[in-house]
Order: C-alpha cells, then structure tokens, then sequence
C-alpha cells in the first residue's frame, strides 16, 4: 500500500484508487431476487458481487440453479421456486404459484440482508411492483431495481393505463435503480419523473455463464450439416413479434435468390403467447428458395448446446422492431462472433462498424439484405477466425462484471451507509 503511494508513476487519484481497493471492507449481505429467469444475466452479476466481498443469498428457482450455485463461497442458493411440468394442471400450476410466494414472504421476514437487488418479477407483475415492494418496505429493506426494459409493454404493444401506474410506483418504491444505457436513463426519468440521482447506468455484463470448449467453427459446421464454405447466419432467442423474425426471413430469401451459398439458422423457443408466430415463422421457412437452406429448431436451448449455434455461425443477426438492449448481442459476443442488427434503441452503442458488425435501418428488409452481403464481402469476414478474439477483448473491455460488481457494491454500501 505505501509502494503505491510512493511510486511517481501512479497520480493522486490512481493511489487514492489503489488504496481503497486494498482497504478492509465492511460486510455487505444482500438478497438477489432474479424471479427464477435470465440466468445468465444472474449468473454473472451473482459471481462478480462475491469476488467483490458481498454474501449473496440468490433467490431462484430450477431455471438459474447450477452447480457453480451450491459450491461458491459466499453464496447461498435458495431454491424457492419449482417450476415443475409445463402441461401441469391449472391447480397444479397455482398451487405451485402460491407456494412460491409464501416461501417468498418467510424468508423477507427472516432474512439478514438489509438489501434486496431484483432482477426481475415474478409470475404476478402488478403485485410484484406495488404491494410486494411495499411490504419489502415495510421491513425496512434497501431496494435495489435492474429495470432490463424501463416499459416493457410499449415493445410488446400491450401498453395499459394499469401498467404504466404501476411501473409507476414500482420504480417510486426502489431505493436506486439500474439501467443499461443512456437512453434507458433519460426515458426513466422523462416518462416517469424518477430522479436522476437515484439511477446508475450500468453495461450489459459480457456473458460467462455458457460452457466453452475446444470445439471449432469447422466442427460444428459439420454437425449441423454445413459446408465449411456456406456462409452461415444465424438468429438465436426467444422468438416474439418485437424480434423482427419476418424481417430477416424476407432478408434472407432476397440473398438465396442471389447467391445459394448461404445458410440460416433459427435457434430458441416461443415466448409465452407467441407460439402463434413462432408457427408461421416455421412455416415460411419451408417454402421457398429457403426450404433446403434453413435449420430451424423452436426449442429451449439448454446452455450445453449454445456453444455449437454461435460457432457454427458467421454472424448473428438482431432484426429487432423494438428493444432497449440485447443480451444475445453480448452472448454473441463471448463468441467472438460479430453482429448485424437493427438501429434500435442502444444497439448502436455497442457495434462498431466494420469492426464489430453492422447496422440497418429496422423493418427494412431490402437494407437488411444489403448489410449481410456487404459483411460477407468485408475482411472482417474473410479473417472471420483471428478477429474473433478481437470481438471478445472489445466486449471484456467495456462489458467487465469485474466493474459492474464493484460499482454495485458500492451503490450498496451508499445505502446502507457504510
């Protein structure tokens, strides 16, 4: 500690920096309530937060359980929530819904951390937001909100005067909230007057919950049944109208009519509600100049098996109507693998062109079309094998969970005054 202070290379505020970091800490215990989904996001938020001397109790469910979650220090799994079978009966389903939250209730009121960092909501939003918060409140506990969409429903177009109240109050009853970018920042704070002193812009943590191997593009290629020389894309996710499926479908069937040495992969499972689409989706896709060039599996894609669609792939593309950020960009991303997306909401923030991927104007297939073809035509492409450490050194760079943890902690330690 004195070295630092003493070395003339290091500025006051880069020894003031080393000092604090080698301070002794208080203890800091919180609760991170991830409403049982997005557990890659969990995952890393979870296991930067105890490298950075934070208990965490990790509230979950069957969905985000891992064995990483039961072996690491400072961490306590709780597994709250079954999620049991999809066809089960409507009592079954209630039952379990039920039980959820009164386990959920139990531990609020027994529980030692003084705060309580959600992630997400459960399976009842309206209640989540007002009279659950509340009685988080009414414990006198710190809360910590990650708002991932500030009004998911203006996306989903399924607005309402009820949703908007409260979002409303939910976003009134957290101590601070967190949001992804800028933007997010500014439409929290213009369309629900929330002090801007109490909302920190944090980056979307690169992804370090997907198993890696020494498996090659090559390989995978070959086991999904493609040539090493087809030119292959790729969308994975959830499936849902705000993604732009359409889009890219069109997209493609312009470039086949082309050029046949292209391949597309379509990768995730129907969001509730939206299976409906999904179908048709499905069913475009075997008709057509795309029938014999598409590998289409509407399915969950278990963690094990993410690895072989990204290296498989030469480009990810986001056709995306509306969205404020994408955590498929940055899983993309912890595979080197570059992205084509659509110019909305923050997205543009985090693709550089030529170097990381590629923009073009959403709902716009023609434009779509144009930017995948030139990206194959680019160097980025042809040198596709060495730049993909590039892509993951740019992403590591800006997207740490080693930073996102430390700013975390501190926004706890403000609160609880320490």
């Amino acid at each position: 500690m004195a070295t630092c202070l003493s070395d003339p290379s290091l500025s006051v505020h880069e020894s003031e920096a080393a000092l604090r970091a080698n301070a002794p800490r208080t203890p800091i215990k919180i609760g991170l309530l991830t409403g049982g989904g997005d557990r890659h996001y969990a995952y890393g938020l979870a296991m930067a937060l105890v490298s950075k001397d934070v208990s965490v109790d990790f509230v979950g469910g069957d969905e985000v359980d891992s064995p990483e979650m039961h072996r690491t220090p400072n961490l306590t799994f709780l597994g709250l929530r079954q999620n049991g079978q999809r066809d089960a009966s409507f009592f079954g389903k209630a039952w379990r819904v039920l039980l959820y939250y009164a386990r959920l209730f139990w531990y609020a009121a027994t529980a030692r951390p003084k705060v309580f960092h959600i992630l997400w909501n459960n399976k009842f939003e309206f209640f989540d937001r007002t009279l659950l918060l509340l009685y988080y409140r009414i414990l006198r506990k710190k809360i910590v909100l990650t708002a991932h969409n500030v009004n998911a429903g203006t996306r989903d177009s399924s607005d309402s005067m009820l949703n908007r109240l409260s979002l409303r109050i939910q976003y009134r009853l957290a101590h601070h909230i967190f949001v992804h970018t800028e933007k997010m920042k500014s439409e929290l704070h213009e369309e629900f007057s929330i002090r801007k002193d109490v909302i920190s812009v944090i980056p979307y943590g690169i992804n370090n919950a997907v198993p890696t191997t020494e498996l090659t593009a090559d390989e995978a290629k070959r086991r999904l049944g493609i040539r090493a020389s087809e030119k292959t894309i790729l969308f994975f996710g959830n499936i849902a109208p705000y993604k732009g499926l359409e889009y890219l479908v069109t997209a493609f069937e312009q470039i086949v009519a082309r050029d046949g040495d292209y391949r597309l992969i379509v990768a995730g499972r129907a969001k509730k509600d939206c299976e409906k689409y999904a179908v048709e989706i499905c069913q475009s896709l075997t008709r057509g100049l795309s029938r014999e060039r598409a590998i289409v599996n509407i399915n969950f894609i278990p963690d094990n098996e993410m690895e072989l669609y990204f290296k498989a792939a030469d480009v990810s593309v986001l056709p995306y109507t509306h969205i404020f950020q994408s955590g498929v960009l940055f899983l993309g991303y912890s595979f080197g693998l570059p992205v084509i997306a659509a110019d909305v909401g923050s997205l543009r923030e985090d693709i550089i062109e030529g170097e990381t991927g590629f923009l073009f104007r959403p709902r716009d297939p023609e434009d779509l079309a144009r930017a995948i073809e030139r990206y194959f035509a680019t160097d980025l492409y042809r040198h596709l094998a060495h730049r993909r450490d590039e892509i993951r050194n740019h992403a590591k760079k800006g997207h740490s969970w080693d930073s996102i943890g430390e700013t975390t902690r501190q926004t706890y330690a403000h609160l609880l005054g320490i």
